[in-house]
C-alpha cells in the first residue's frame, strides 16, 4: 500500500466522525453556547477525538469498519459530548 493510498483510507475512515463533529460544532456556534474556558477549536477537537475513538473501538470490537452499530454509537457519543460542551 502506498502512502497516498493509506492516507486515502485513513481519510475515509475518519470522515464520518469529522462530518458529524462539524455539524454539531456549527450548532454549538450558532447557539453561541459552550463551556467557559474552552475555545471553539478545542470544542471541535473534542468532538472529533471522541468520534474517532468510537470508530476505532467499533473497528476493534467488530473486526471491520462500517457497521451501523458503530455509527449509532458515534452519534450518541458525539451528541453527549456536544451536550456536555453546551453546558448551562
Amino acid at each position: 500500500m502506498t502512502l497516498l493510498s493509506f492516507l486515502s483510507h485513513l481519510a475515509g475512515f475518519m470522515a464520518p466522525a469529522l462530518g458529524v463533529g462539524l455539524l454539531l460544532w456549527v450548532g454549538l456556534r450558532i447557539r453561541r453556547r459552550g463551556r467557559p474556558g474552552i475555545g471553539a477549536g478545542a470544542q471541535f477537537g473534542l468532538l472529533c477525538v471522541a468520534g474517532v475513538a468510537v470508530l476505532l473501538a467499533g473497528l476493534v470490537f467488530f473486526g471491520r469498519d462500517g457497521k451501523m452499530a458503530t455509527y449509532a454509537a458515534l452519534v450518541l457519543m458525539q451528541g453527549t459530548v456536544a451536550w456536555w460542551l453546551r453546558g448551562r
